[in-house]
C-alpha cells in the first residue's frame, strides 16, 4: 500500500496552520485554557453546590472565592518564607560580590582582560534602565490583564456550561450524539482527575522535601520545600529547577559540601518515590500519554505558548488523546499518544 504524497503534503500544511494558529492566538488562548481547566476542577464541587438549591449565579460565585482563596493561601504560604529569605539579603548581597569579584579575577589572569574592560563589556551588552523598566511595567501588565481574563473565562464558561454543552451536542449528528456526550464527560473528567492528582502529590511532596530539607538543617527549608513541590507544576524542568535553586541559596549562605550533597540526595530520593509510586497510584490512572509524546508535547508547548505552554501541554494532550479515541478516522493517533499496552498485566486485571 502506498501513501500519496499530496496526501503527507495536506497532512503537514495542516499541522503547521494549526501551530502557527496556536502561536499567534496565544494571548487569547492561554487565559481561555488555563481558565477553562481550572473550572472543570471546580465543576463538581458546583454541580453540589447547586443540589443544595443554591442557584446557579450564587454557586458560580462561591466557586470563584474559591478559587481566589486558593490563590490566596498559594501567596500566602511563599510570601510568608521570601520575607524570611529577605532578611537574608544583606548577607546574600555580599556572597554575591565575592562571588563576582572572585570571577573577574579568574578571567583577569586566564584571558587577561582587565577588570575595568569587562565593566565596559557589560554595560554595553546590558539594557538601559529605561528599555528594563518599560520591559518591566509591559510584563506586568501583559500578566494582570492575562490574570483577570482568566477569573472572567473561570466565571463565564462554569456558568455557561450547559450551554456550551449543548451546542457540542447540537452540531454532531443524531446518530453521534450519544458519543459526543461521552467525550464530553470524559475530557472533563480527565482534566479534574489531572488537577486533583496533580494537588496530591505536590503536596506529598512539600511533605518530603520539608522533612529533608529541615533533617539537613537548610536554611529556610519549609519555603524551598513549597518551592521545589510547586515547580512539579512544570514536569521534569521544575524539580530539577528549584532544587537547583535550593543548592544555589545553600551555597551563598555558605553550606559545605555534605549539606550541599544531602540536598542532591534527598532530591534523588524523593524522585524515586515520585516516580516509582506516586506518580502510578496518583497520575497513572489519569494521564495515559507515553514518555516520548509526554516529552514531545512538554517541547512543543514551551516552543508556541513559553512556560504556560509547558504547564498546560499535559492535560491538553490527554484530552486530545480522549477526542482521537473516540472519532474513527484519528483513532491511530490516539493509539500512537497512548502508552504500550502490556498484555500480562491486561490478562490479570480481567481475571
Amino acid at each position: 500500500m502506498t501513501i500519496s504524497l499530496t496526501s503527507v503534503i495536506k497532512k503537514l500544511l495542516v499541522l503547521f496552520l494549526i501551530f502557527s494558529g496556536l502561536y499567534f492566538t496565544k494571548d487569547f488562548l492561554i487565559p481561555l485554557c488555563i481558565g477553562g481547566i481550572l473550572a472543570t476542577l471546580f465543576l463538581p464541587f458546583c454541580n453540589w453546590l447547586e443540589k443544595k438549591k443554591l442557584s446557579k449565579g450564587i454557586a458560580v460565585f462561591i466557586c470563584f472565592l474559591g478559587l481566589l482563596l486558593l490563590i490566596f493561601v498559594l501567596i500566602s504560604l511563599l510570601g510568608y518564607k521570601i520575607s524570611e529569605l529577605i532578611n537574608d539579603v544583606a548577607v546574600l548581597k555580599q556572597k554575591s560580590i565575592e562571588t563576582v569579584n572572585q570571577i573577574q579575577k579568574y578571567i583577569f589572569n586566564n584571558l587577561n582582560i582587565s577588570i575595568d574592560q569587562q565593566y565596559k563589556i557589560l554595560k554595553n551588552e546590558q539594557p538601559s534602565y529605561a528599555n528594563m523598566v518599560q520591559i518591566m511595567i509591559g510584563s506586568i501588565t501583559n500578566f494582570l490583564s492575562s490574570f483577570i481574563l482568566l477569573l472572567v473565562y473561570f466565571v463565564f464558561l462554569l456558568y455557561y456550561r450547559n450551554h456550551i454543552k449543548s451546542f457540542l451536542i447540537k452540531l454532531t449528528e443524531k446518530s453521534q450524539q450519544e458519543e459526543m456526550q461521552k467525550i464530553i464527560q470524559k475530557v472533563t473528567s480527565v482534566s479534574q482527575q489531572y488537577l486533583l492528582g496533580l494537588s496530591k502529590m505536590i503536596f506529598l511532596l512539600w511533605v518530603m522535601y520539608g522533612i529533608g530539607f529541615s533533617i539537613l538543617g537548610v536554611q529556610n527549608a519549609i519555603f524551598f520545600a513549597i518551592l521545589c513541590g510547586l515547580l512539579e507544576i512544570v514536569p521534569f524542568i521544575g524539580n530539577i529547577t528549584g532544587t537547583t535553586l535550593t543548592v544555589l541559596v545553600a551555597a551563598i549562605h555558605g553550606a559545605n559540601f555534605e549539606l550541599l550533597g544531602g540536598i542532591v540526595i534527598v532530591y534523588g530520593i524523593v524522585q524515586l518515590i515520585q516516580g516509582w509510586i506516586l506518580e502510578p497510584l496518583i497520575l497513572g490512572p489519569q494521564v495515559k500519554i507515553n514518555s516520548l509524546f509526554t516529552i514531545i508535547a512538554l517541547v512543543l508547548g514551551e516552543l508556541i505558548w513559553g512556560i504556560p505552554g509547558i504547564i498546560l501541554a499535559i492535560p491538553l494532550t490527554a484530552m486530545f488523546k480522549i477526542v482521537c479515541d473516540h472519532i474513527e478516522p484519528m483513532k491511530p493517533y490516539g493509539f500512537l499518544i497512548g502508552e504500550i499496552e502490556n498484555k500480562k498485566t491486561k490478562k490479570y486485571f480481567k481475571k
